[in-house]
């Protein structure tokens, strides 16, 4: 990974998310890669390169909390941040206790995934 150019992956089952948010991710100076699943992002050789990731928290199959359970039992400690539609008063709490960097409600700034990004990979 360069650590000039942090590669941030992306996993959203939401396709207007992994459509629109690469170019702002760029536009902020870092490497992305996006995926529709977390099953597709286990499966790729972007996990050891993996500076962050941003996660959705609902998704078909494994969800966003399961995968980061995962990548703990493999050893992976990728900073996460997590976006999620649901917003309630237990989301976010719940999520910073799995060892999130941040959780952004969707739809979120540009400023906060800045904030967020800058956060994770500092």
């Amino acid at each position: 990974m360069s650590a000039r150019h942090p590669l941030v992956s992306v996993v959203d089952d939401d396709e207007s998310m992994r459509e629109s948010l690469p170019d702002l991710i760029n536009e902020l100076g870092y490497r992305v890669k996006v995926f529709s699943s977390a099953q597709e992002f286990l499966a790729s050789d972007s996990v050891g390169n993996t500076g962050c990731l941003l996660l959705d928290v609902g998704m078909p199959g494994m969800t966003g909390p399961q995968l980061a359970q995962e990548l703990v039992r493999l050893g992976r400690f990728i900073p996460i941040v997590f976006i999620t539609a649901k917003k309630d008063n237990t989301v976010r709490p719940s999520l910073m206790r799995l060892g999130a960097v941040e959780c952004l409600f969707k739809p979120f700034s540009d400023t906060e995934l800045r904030d967020a990004l800058n956060l994770a990979l500092r």
